[in-house]
């Protein structure tokens, strides 16, 4: 089913994103992780690519998975860089051929130690491949969008017309990168409905539970990362210390994002349910749970 349908459908989303791994143990480490998460019934499920499609052949393989042995919905992340049209076109055909109805678009970056490539017949930009992937006719299509901006524009504005070229090429919904204020998301969506932006905009939630690694992340990113949360983290007495101070900030964090009024999340995983389940646990946000809570936390109750 396509993830545009869905959401219109519920009103609401809970997503997981998930990256290929690369060997046995990952993968069974991944389905585990997938076999607890499912439980809260996400709307979809999300499968990144690597670098200039280094990891097309994974990606592929858990994608497949999980449509065989699950009831869930996959969508895998699909990048242009160093990739041709008839190479794409291929990769859409055989997503096609496997029932996939929903494709992430994204430009990507190049492997990492090299640059990037234009090679013959090629698409450049999230837009040009949105309007590939539109051509076909058959997939709700998803876009990354920047609350803070994309690290390689020089303004929010031009982040902000860039991502409406992506979005009137076909997209039908976006999900942001991970950011850690919320303020960022609001003037985000203010900025975006300013310019006509009306697609359903599901906020990137990245539970911390090791700010060593967060903090790499969002250097690489360009994503603020709180200096209060990162001091507090930093001078905890022990590692458990440390992750549940994460922890309880993503739950404060998604607490007020519903109190105002959004009920799209979609979670970084990092393959691991553990940090997730905790969020969504305590948010109530799980199967017969999720209604009353919406109401409780727009009225106060």
């Amino acid at each position: 089913m396509k993830i545009r349908d869905m959401i219109e459908r519920q009103g609401k989303s809970i997503s997981f994103e998930f990256f290929p791994p690369k060997s046995q143990e990952g993968e069974d480490q991944l389905f585990e992780a997938i076999r607890k998460l499912k439980s809260f019934k996400p709307t979809f499920v999300s499968v990144t690519y690597g670098a200039g499609g280094g990891t097309l052949k994974n990606t592929r393989c858990v994608i497949k998975r999980i449509r065989d042995e699950t009831s869930l919905t996959p969508m895998p992340h699909l990048t242009c860089v160093d990739q041709s049209k008839e190479e794409l076109r291929d990769i859409l055909s055989d997503y096609l051929g496997l029932g996939i109805e929903n494709i992430l678009a994204l430009r990507g970056d190049p492997p990492k130690g090299t640059t990037m490539l234009i090679p013959q017949d090629s698409l450049c930009y999230a837009s040009d491949l949105v309007q590939l992937v539109a051509s076909f006719n058959a997939f709700s299509i998803g876009v990354a969008v920047y609350p803070e901006g994309h690290i390689e524009v020089p303004s929010l504005e031009t982040d902000l017309f860039y991502t409406k070229q992506k979005i009137d090429a076909g997209a039908d919904f976006a999900i942001t990168q991970m950011f850690f204020e919320n303020s960022f998301f609001y003037r985000f969506m203010e900025r975006a409905q300013k310019v006509g932006i009306d697609i359903p905009i599901i906020p990137g939630i990245m539970p911390i539970t090791d700010i060593g690694r967060i903090k790499k992340f969002s250097q690489t990113c360009s994503a603020t990362l709180p200096a209060h949360l990162a001091d507090r983290m930093q001078k905890a007495a022990s590692s458990d210390e440390a992750r549940k101070i994460g922890v309880d900030f993503a739950i404060g964090q998604c607490e007020d994002l519903m109190r105002n009024g959004i009920h799209y999340f979609h979670f970084y995983t990092l393959n691991r349910p553990e940090a997730v389940s905790e969020v969504l646990e305590n948010l109530n946000l799980w199967p017969g749970q999720q209604e009353k809570y919406l109401h409780e936390a727009l009225v106060g109750g």
